[in-house]
């Protein structure tokens, strides 16, 4: 389900050349809570979650091409090959086979998340194409139809292709915009382990199910707002992931211990871990000390993102 609002593509400059390219953010998505309910006759899991997403993220550029093209680049292109396997080139397909595009387009993907991290990086990337080439392609495809190909790609896609806080539920493909949320200062760590989704879900034995929450009302306006809505929340993915790889547990405490954090749990299916904290300066310091602490780990400062990061750009 998602609301009636069409995402408004913007339009490229009056002077726009045709070898224009367009610039996209793939914002790392952070599952404020995550609970997990039965599994389903088609085998995955009834779930419902409050998802955000970050400041931090992949960045994605897109150039007119007559084929399909990615270069992978970053911190992380060595976990990232750029293969047919990859998210972002079945995303392009699928969209040229939608909307009957003979053209192509020369894509580079500056890979800065942790893969397997809990981050929905992959889901990220691949929303972030069907974002950027509905605008390239000048297809203007609605919101409704993108979220279809969205949700035939991969559970966390249709959430990633709003970029937004929204309401998670089905196996993932149903989603919900909710109110805005404020931007709080949060830090990210993952403690270098790649973490399998199939193989946390194997070892769950104990779960929330779903119905006990509700989307979050519309007067949530602080940092303190969102921890006493979320007082009853957990993620039900946390104990079978720390299971499987005990130095979540090790991430979780630095996190808790650093003053000025409020929140801090495990997003998605983990490795990755996130701190919300009482203040920027705070949530700098906190990770400037983890880092230095744990320089084996990917630690980042950001913030909770403003709905539009996910919005593609024409390049200079």
């Amino acid at each position: 389900m998602s609301t009636n609002t069409e995402r408004q593509d913007p339009q490229p400059p009056p002077d726009a050349a045709p070898t224009r390219g367009i610039s996209v953010c793939a914002p790392a998505k952070l599952n404020l809570f995550l609970h997990i309910g039965e599994k389903r006759p088609d085998r995955y899991h009834e779930l419902e979650s409050l998802v955000v997403f970050a400041e931090a993220g992949d960045r994605l550029e897109f150039a007119p091409a007559s084929e399909l093209i990615l270069k992978v680049m970053g911190p992380f292109r060595a976990q990232c090959p750029a293969s047919e396997k990859n998210l972002v080139l079945k995303a392009a397909r699928a969209l040229k086979e939608r909307g009957g595009k003979q053209e192509g387009a020369a894509i580079t993907l500056e890979k800065n998340l942790p893969v397997a991290a809990g981050l929905g990086g992959g889901s990220a990337d691949a929303a972030a194409t069907l974002r950027a080439l509905n605008v390239l392609w000048h297809l203007d495809r609605p919101e409704d139809e993108l979220l279809e190909i969205a949700a035939e790609l991969g559970s966390d896609v249709p959430a990633c292709l709003l970029s937004r806080p929204c309401w998670m539920a089905g196996r993932g493909e149903q989603v919900l915009k909710t109110a805005p949320l404020p931007q709080l200062a949060a830090v990210l760590v993952n403690p270098g382990v790649a973490v399998p989704t199939a193989e946390v879900f194997a070892t769950l034995n104990a779960r929330t199910g779903v119905g006990r929450m509700r989307p979050p009302p519309g007067n949530i306006q602080t940092l303190w707002d969102v921890v006493a809505y979320l007082d009853d929340a957990s993620n039900d993915l946390e104990a079978p992931a720390s299971q499987l790889h005990p130095v979540i547990d090790e991430v979780l405490d630095a996190l808790s211990n650093e003053p000025g954090c409020v929140v801090a749990q495990m997003s998605g299916s983990g490795a990755t871990c996130l701190g919300l904290f009482d203040g920027g300066y705070l949530a700098l310091g906190g990770a400037e000390r983890i880092a230095f602490e744990h320089p084996e780990w990917w630690v980042r400062a950001t913030h909770i993102a403003a709905a539009d990061i996910g919005e593609p750009h024409w390049m200079p």
